[in-house]
């Protein structure tokens, strides 16, 4: 074998070439903040003026009509709670109406009116007093009837009114000839009330806000009242301020408004 003489060996390292790092591109500091709607059309994945755009995630055209549906879209639970309170008024104000029980809850007209009936029957009788008021705030010491299942025999109901054209009578008349009058749980906020009365098992001088014979006519605690079982009463005449009923039957009702007309008694 040959040898190669001439000189001492070198060992030949690998040269590693080295670069300078390319300048790196200058961006400005800040970059000024996109307005609110176009920032908010980016996130969409669509120009908001031109419509234009793909989905991020699917790659897709976006649903243009997505937005306008969640725009016009009706929250049903928050609506729901808005409505729920005003529906449970509402439902209330209807039961309390049916059983009669509304003679104070609304402004009185100012002119008291007369009732009479020439015969009164009822299951039960509920009495205490209160006070009405009339528009202009002033106040109207009454005796509120509160009347379970009334029957009559013929009932008149007559106000004198001021008009530009003199004193007029409003008078409403029914049952007589045509038939008995009925009413369930009739209640009258009455000035006076009289007649030849029977009574049932009566009790008077009871708490008025314990009252039980006639449903939803109760009084304030402390109020005096009075209640009674079965009741008659013939003659009857009350100077009223108003009087209300549920499911009231007026048989051969007739409604008459004249100058100087007659009045019930």
């Amino acid at each position: 074998m040959a040898e190669m003489s001439g000189g001492p060996a070198h060992t030949c390292a690998p040269q590693i070439l080295r670069t300078s790092p390319a300048t790196p591109p200058q961006f400005p500091a800040r970059f000024p903040r996109a307005p609110d709607d176009v920032r908010e059309a980016h996130a969409m994945g669509t120009d908001k003026g031109t419509g234009t755009g793909t989905d991020r995630g699917t790659g897709r055209a976006p649903d243009t009509g997505r937005r306008a549906a969640a725009e016009g879209r009706v929250d049903w639970r928050r609506s729901a709670a808005v409505a729920l309170p005003a529906l449970v008024a509402v439902g209330a104000l209807a039961v309390v109406t049916a059983q009669g029980a509304l003679a104070a809850s609304f402004a009185v007209s100012g002119t008291a009116f007369q009732v009479s009936s020439s015969k009164l029957t009822s299951k039960g009788l509920a009495s205490y007093v209160q006070t009405d008021r009339s528009a202009d705030g002033k106040g109207h010491p009454v005796a509120l009837l509160g009347i379970g299942q009334a029957t009559l025999s013929d009932i008149c109901q007559a106000a004198e009114v001021d008009t530009p054209v003199g004193k007029v009578v409003f008078k409403l008349t029914a049952g007589g000839p045509a038939g008995e009058v009925t009413a369930d749980n009739l209640v009258i906020d009455g000035e006076d009330l009289s007649g030849d009365a029977t009574f049932g098992t009566a009790r008077i001088g009871r708490d008025a806000s314990t009252l039980d014979e006639v449903d939803g006519v109760k009084g304030a605690p402390g109020a005096f009242g009075l209640q009674a079982g079965n009741i008659e009463v013939a003659g009857v005449r009350s100077h009223a301020w108003s009087a209300t009923g549920g499911n009231f039957r007026l048989k051969g009702m007739r409604l008459h408004v004249g100058l100087d007309g007659e009045k019930c008694f």
